[in-house]
């Protein structure tokens, strides 16, 4: 047992198959070499031994000189001497050193890779077939003429440019051409046997999925009756198809194969069949006068036909393993290598009855934002993973856009495995970082019949029926929940983002604006957005702006209240000296690294100093990107631009938060402000928050001041400005100008 053990872990070295394989198959190979007679010499055909021993060098190295050298030795010694003997051998070893050499700098990594490569069929064709037969044959001549091989006369001829020297050289080119690959496969095999099991497979794979059994057995049948025809013996009876024209015949049913079954089945039959009709040549060559202009024109067919039928299979493969691998790469996303939304279209195709399910997983969104996009896409390849192993062989987890995912699952029980599949889920966990995370993840799902036409709309619903399941912790049937109404849902929404489209290319909005009266009897006036409907009445901020941050059109709508209430500056700015308008931003604008730069573009354009100008953003928007929003209010800041605090108390850890936050104003929320009278514990709140804000030189802003005991109760709290009903109801900006020409009146 362990001599079997050690032959096998010494079977590379130089001692071992290097040494014993070339001394062993050099006889057996040799039976494939032809030649004949022309004229008063000889011309090979087909020549084997360069081929097999250049192949001997690119698997062992260096290490398969000393075999090279024995065998040679052993071959040539009997029959022609010392001399010869070794003129032979540094012959052969001089083309195959340079060859293997020059082969192993231009490809020094793939010098092993098996024949099929159209990458590699440059270097091939030059440093295993030109180069090898070139220095082989000029080191021939070179040496007949020198009188060096005495017994070999009769193969080079007086002089070398002969039509002899022609048939010699497109022999050794075939050989190459051929029998370098088909030594490659004999060797590998002797070294591996089990490569056998690897060789049919990747047969099977080259071949085209389209080949049916009757085209291979028609395309066997008619290229085994060329075959035939073609070494028929020759009579007076024969016809044409007993010559070399049933040679060029072959060519086409050859192309077919190279076209449909591959460069791995059509090489291996090739090169037999090459062989056998080399060997056999005298079959269909007649010798009569113009022996040697036909041997040479059949020979150089040999050399044009292998090349063709070798380069066409190779083509043909390489063009289908990359259609293989376009196809599947259109169903696969490149970035979590899950399969997308073609993929399960396909799939729901090839069902009569699917049940979809969608996975929602909103938090991924933050987490993604604040950990980065590695963890989302981490999140879904392992939460795929985890899904897969409960899942049946033809269903699938698919990656959708976004923090969704779906499911394909099969139509029976689909009720109960959904369930089952929702506690599942319920105990997955994921690690990121040492930290274990564990996002709710809302699960839909319907009954779908193939074709699924609209696909995205169906998804949509199941969407929204997602976050449905996110409230209730269990899975929601889009059936059941009723798809006419989702649907209704989704179709406004749309309408709504249209109206606000065509709002902002219309200019279709209206601005109101409420006053802002301080303690000291200063004030400024809150700038309030409306928009209005078919009816042209005026539409309610939270029924459109919700929407305009959901389809990413908020930016675009401050900047329009921006700058329109600029431009109503700029242009009354005699009639109303020092106004200040107090300006609503959406999370997304704060979040604008742009958004400094537009506002003193803006400014500047319109000539409005910056202190007419205070910028509210809500308690939590300034955290949208902690670090980025932070650093944009405090460029606002450094312009002379005021920043507010809109509805303080709300947000979660609204103390905490502050902290870190230099605003000018705090507008404390008024739910505070609505029970500061009647319940003792707001009043404590609103009077901490003063407290705080005090702490921080801040003015503070009491919403929702609409009695007389409310404001006496926030001015004896030392509040700094007072904002409500009434103080003031929203009224059209215009209204200051109708205000200011009644106080100049009186």
């Amino acid at each position: 047992m362990n001599i079997f053990a050690f032959l096998k872990n010494n079977k590379h070295r130089w001692w071992a198959l290097p040494l014993i394989l070339p001394v062993v198959l050099l006889p057996v190979l040799s039976v494939a070499n032809t030649f004949t007679q022309l004229g008063d010499g000889i011309v090979a055909l087909y020549y084997l031994p360069l081929s097999f021993l250049l192949s001997l060098m690119m698997f062992f190295g260096p290490g398969a000189l000393p075999g090279i050298v024995l065998s040679l030795f052993i071959r040539y010694y009997p029959s022609v001497g010392m001399f010869e003997t070794v003129a032979g051998v540094l012959h052969f070893i001089v083309p195959l050193v340079l060859s293997w050499g020059g082969y192993r700098v231009f490809a020094p990594r793939r010098n092993m890779t098996a024949y099929g490569d159209v990458r590699l069929m440059a270097q091939r064709i030059f440093w295993q077939a030109f180069c090898p037969a070139t220095l082989f044959l000029v080191l021939f001549q070179f040496a007949v003429y020198l009188g060096v091989y005495e017994s070999r006369q009769s193969l080079a001829g007086l002089n070398p440019l002969n039509i002899r020297t022609l048939i010699n050289y497109q022999a050794l080119l075939v050989s190459g051409l051929t029998g370098v690959p088909l030594s490659y496969l004999l060797i590998r095999l002797i070294r591996h046997p089990r490569y056998l099991k690897s060789l049919v497979s990747q047969i099977r794979t080259q071949i085209d999925k389209k080949v049916t059994l009757a085209e291979f057995l028609i395309w066997a049948i008619a290229l085994g009756g060329l075959l035939s025809l073609l070494l028929l013996p020759m009579n007076e009876n024969s016809s044409i198809f007993t010559t070399n024209y049933t040679l060029s015949l072959l060519m086409p049913v050859m192309l077919w194969g190279a076209m449909r079954f591959g460069y791995k089945l059509i090489s291996i039959i090739w090169i037999p069949i090459l062989l056998v009709s080399i060997h056999y040549f005298y079959r269909y060559i007649p010798v009569n006068q113009g022996y040697d202009i036909q041997l040479a024109i059949t020979s150089s067919s040999y050399l044009v036909f292998s090349f063709v039928v070798i380069y066409m299979s190779m083509l043909a493969t390489r063009q289908r393993a990359v259609n293989k691998r376009a196809r599947r790469l259109a169903l696969l996303d490149p970035v979590l290598h899950m399969p997308n939304l073609r993929a399960l279209s396909r799939a729901l195709a090839k069902k009569p009855w699917s049940a979809l399910c969608l996975l929602r997983v909103p938090e991924l969104e933050i987490l993604g934002r604040n950990y980065g996009v590695l963890l989302r896409i981490q999140y879904k390849q392992q939460l795929a993973q985890w899904i897969n192993g409960t899942l049946q062989p033809n269903e699938q987890v698919y990656h959708l856009t976004g923090c969704d995912m779906a499911v394909r699952l099969n139509a029976e029980s689909h009720q109960q495995r959904i369930e089952t599949l929702d506690e599942h889920i319920k105990q997955f966990r994921f690690v990121w970082d040492g930290m274990p995370l564990q996002p709710q993840v809302g699960v839909s799902y319907c009954y779908v019949r193939s074709p699924v036409n609209h696909l995205y709309l169906v998804l949509g619903e199941l969407g929204v029926v997602a976050d449905l399941s996110l409230s209730s912790n269990h899975p929601e049937n889009l059936q059941q929940r009723g798809a006419v109404h989702m649907q209704r849902s989704l179709k406004d929404k749309v309408a709504v983002m249209s109206r606000l489209q065509r709002a902002l290319d219309n200019n279709a909005f209206t601005l109101l604006v409420q006053p802002v009266r301080g303690l000291r009897g200063d004030s400024y006036h809150e700038v309030l957005l409306r928009m209005t409907d078919v009816n042209g009445l005026l539409i309610s901020p939270e029924q459109f702006l919700p929407i305009a941050q959901e389809f990413g059109l908020s930016s675009r709508v401050d900047l329009w209240v921006l700058e329109h209430t600029l431009r109503f500056l700029a242009a009354h700015r005699e009639r109303l000296p020092g106004q200040r308008f107090a300006i609503n931003l959406a999370p997304s604008t704060v979040c604008r690294v742009q958004f400094p730069l537009e506002v003193s573009r803006l400014l500047v354009k319109y000539a409005i100093e910056p202190w007419q100008l205070i910028f509210e953003v809500t308690e939590c928007s300034t955290f949208c990107n902690a670090e980025q929003g932070l650093h944009i209010l405090r460029q606002l800041q450094k312009m002379g631009v005021r920043i507010a605090i809109d509805d303080f108390g709300t947000g979660y850890a609204s103390y905490a938060r502050l902290k870190s936050v230099d605003a000018d104003i705090l507008k404390i929320d008024g739910d505070f402000i609505r029970n500061i009278v009647n319940n003792s514990l707001d009043y404590q709140i609103v009077a901490s928050i003063c407290h705080l804000a005090r702490m921080k030189k801040m003015l503070v802003v009491a919403e929702y001041v609409e009695t007389e005991e409310i404001r006496s109760a926030v001015h004896a709290l030392g509040i700094d400005y007072v904002q409500g009903y009434l103080i003031g109801r929203p009224a059209p900006l215009e209204s200051l100008l109708e205000a200011e020409a009644s106080t100049a009146d009186a």
